[in-house]
């Protein structure tokens, strides 16, 4: 996010700007409903209605954890790790503007409210099938609070990584680096599925992944344009890098597919599309539109190698959450030490005379990486002191939806949804 002081009067409200943002807000928000879609399409069709409510929750969950702690500790006066209780229930926040710019203090938390909402979904797809609903629910509520809040305090919040000069313009680091090593550690935490290695563990519904990938493309323009945090230059240089750096990734993607396999598949479509926009979501305001296409070409090629070589590990990671998320998040900020430009709103870069600007980049990548798997670790482990994380074998073979919820997604046979109210 680009922090900025408006010239006008302090507490001034820009009309143009606050309405750009009221809608980024809502495009942000619809992706946590896609990401649901997204997910639910790739899982087994036992485990769909779980899948959703992953993502669903985190909508009443983190937004109750980042109303009440999450923003202050993220944004409000502190230091250069935390910010203080100022904010706490969002106390002291009002509808005049300041150093964000000439927006309602309100809408702004609103905004980074969003984020929260959506990285914290994110980690679900590495434990989809088999992890328990409530140690879930409590895992996102801690984490949102414990790691996604001081993250972005480090990177957004005039923190230490801010200070350095690390280049995060909507969120390589603290969205998509956090949520993938958070994943990897829960899925290496909760343990594999029961059939993890000895079935074929399919999508069950492919349309459903392409209509969560439309729709989160949708909302991705309010992810990286919104993140100009106003109506000016620097939001349409991100809205269009948005669309210029997935479309080059899905071009490589279909190749690579058409080359090693001589089908393209729309699975491995889908996935381009979402590492492409993962690996723009740092540099959207800081490089040239040239550069965005380059930047989406380079990315394919580490998540794609990584997603056929995964299901030969151990690691369960159900539905790639690191290939895609950590690894095109890895890629798009270390790649902003490379691409950035002043001209374009960024620091200049390795090609443009600056390789210090790659090194910072490192540190940002390595001490959120850290920080997010450590954290993680140490809550997921406490959650399991109290209750267990996953269902047993035989529950699990049942499937999650009538397991932790009572319904089901697809009536016997007719593949029409169930309506049962509780």
């Amino acid at each position: 996010m680009i922090l900025q002081v408006d010239a006008a009067a302090p507490g001034a409200i820009s009309a143009g700007d606050t309405a750009w943002l009221l809608v980024s807000t809502a495009l942000v928000l619809l992706m946590t409903p896609a990401l649901g879609f997204f997910y639910g399409g790739l899982v087994r069709s036992k485990n769909m209605l779980n899948t959703l409510m992953m993502s669903f929750a985190s909508l009443g969950v983190v937004t109750v954890a980042w109303a009440a702690v999450g923003f202050s500790l993220a944004f409000a006066p502190g230091n250069e790790w935390i910010g203080g209780l100022g904010h706490a229930f969002l106390m002291g926040v009002g509808v005049e503007g300041g150093a964000w710019g000439p927006t309602p203090h309100l809408l702004y938390a609103a905004y980074q409210g969003s984020f929260a909402i959506i990285t914290a979904a994110l980690i679900s797809g590495a434990v989809v099938e088999r992890m328990r609903f409530g140690p879930y629910l409590s895992f996102i509520f801690l984490w949102s609070i414990a790691v996604y809040a001081p993250v972005a305090r480090w990177v957004w919040g005039g923190g230490w990584l801010g200070t350095l000069g690390a280049l995060d313009f909507a969120g390589g680091t603290v969205v998509h680096i956090n949520a993938a090593v958070a994943a990897v550690v829960a899925a290496l935490v909760v343990g594999s599925r029961r059939d993890y290695g000895r079935a074929a563990l399919l999508p069950h519904n492919v349309s459903f992944v392409l209509l969560g990938t439309g729709l989160l493309w949708f909302g991705w323009f309010g992810f990286n344009g919104g993140s100009a945090l106003a109506a000016n230059g620097t939001a349409a240089l991100a809205f269009v890098n948005t669309l210029l750096a997935p479309a080059a990734t899905l071009v490589c993607w279909m190749l690579l597919d058409a080359f090693r396999e001589r089908k393209i598949t729309a699975v491995g479509a889908a996935t381009g599309i979402v590492v492409g926009l993962v690996g723009i979501t740092p540099a959207a305001g800081f490089v040239s539109p040239a550069s965005a296409m380059a930047l989406g070409a380079l990315v394919a090629f580490p998540s794609y190698f990584a997603i056929l070589h995964r299901p030969r590990t151990r690691l369960d990671d159900s539905l790639d959450v690191f290939a895609a998320h950590g690894l095109g998040g890895i890629t798009g900020a270390l790649l902003v030490g490379v691409f950035a430009q002043k001209a374009w709103g960024g620091k200049e870069g390795l090609l443009f005379g600056n390789p210090g600007q790659l090194w910072t980049q490192v540190v940002a990548v390595v001490a959120s990486a850290a920080y997010s798997a450590l954290a993680t670790w140490i809550l997921l482990k406490l959650i399991g002191l109290v209750t267990p994380l996953r269902r047993p074998d035989h529950e699990e073979a049942r499937g999650m939806d009538l397991m932790q919820h009572g319904e089901e997604a697809y009536s016997r046979g007719e593949g029409a949804v169930l309506v049962q109210p509780r």
